[in-house]
């Protein structure tokens, strides 16, 4: 067992984000809480309630938020009214329901300050062309900037500049986590790099299967880079669907249950081998 800063690692994944609340869980039970979280995306999302109240507790929070109609909205526009509005825009839906969202669960006016625990999220600067860290100031705007998946939601305008979804730059951040310092650091991850890759066969595949070689070229990178006295645990999801593949998969909110469920098994039964459990 290494002592020193325990990190909670939360990676980008939108709607497949609800295993990170069954790996929280299983966390918590188990006895590890954190000293800093670090996320991207829907990480940052998951992540920013978690430095709020890194307690068992709020994972009953973040169970409702997932389930609640307030989620459903996020991406709940009809097909028709995205295709519409993409014609003319460069985003299928308004940031309005997930920036109220974030109001609800965090607060209109929360700042980095105010959380009980340090906290950083990931977005990347269009100006910039570059991966930038959110650490002080007001907590619903960094966040929002860092869940904006582009073509999804608009970038996000901070001080004059623009920013869209951290995973773009930084999916699973291990790499800020060991430069603040810590020591052990739990890698809550949607699953994807569980999975083996194969050659697109359909146009929308391409992308994602591009953004996927990036994301896991950095992922292993950054393992295979760790330096001396640092631990890291990679956390199981207990499985995905072949659905989740697909191009509107993350619209579908119907498997948050049994993704909160399955990972928080396989989570809890990894986390029974680990030190200090």
């Amino acid at each position: 067992m290494v002592d020193g800063p325990v990190a909670f690692v939360l990676g980008g994944g939108g709607v497949l984000g609800a295993v990170e609340v069954g790996m929280l869980r299983a966390l918590f039970r188990a006895g590890f809480h954190p000293d800093l979280v670090v996320g991207t995306s829907i990480g940052a999302v998951n992540g920013a309630l978690v430095a709020a109240d890194p307690s068992d507790e709020v994972t009953d929070r973040l169970v409702r938020l997932w389930s609640s109609p307030e989620a459903s909205e996020v991406y709940g526009d009809s097909v028709a009214r995205q295709l519409r509005r993409f014609a003319t825009r460069t985003h299928l839906h308004s940031p309005g329901p997930l920036r109220r969202l974030l109001e609800g669960a965090l607060g209109a006016d929360a700042t980095f300050e105010g959380l009980a625990v340090p906290f950083r999220c990931c977005a990347a600067s269009i100006e910039r062309a570059a991966e930038h860290w959110f650490s002080s100031g007001p907590l619903v705007d960094a966040v929002l900037a860092s869940a904006s998946v582009p073509g999804l939601l608009p970038p996000a305008q901070i001080d004059g500049e623009h920013f869209i979804d951290g995973g773009i730059v930084n999916s699973i951040p291990i790499g800020e986590a060991v430069q603040q310092g810590a020591k052990r650091i739990f890698v809550l991850q949607v699953g994807r790099i569980e999975r083996s890759l194969a050659p697109p066969r359909r146009p929308w595949e391409i992308a994602q299967v591009a953004f996927e070689v990036a994301r896991r070229h950095r992922f292993a990178r950054e393992m295979a880079s760790l330096p001396d006295g640092v631990e890291v645990h990679v956390l199981p999801t207990g499985g995905l669907d072949p659905r989740d593949d697909s191009p509107w998969a993350y619209r579908d909110m119907a498997a948050v249950g049994r993704r909160i469920s399955r990972a928080y098994i396989a989570s809890r039964s990894y986390l029974a081998q680990v030190d200090g459990a």
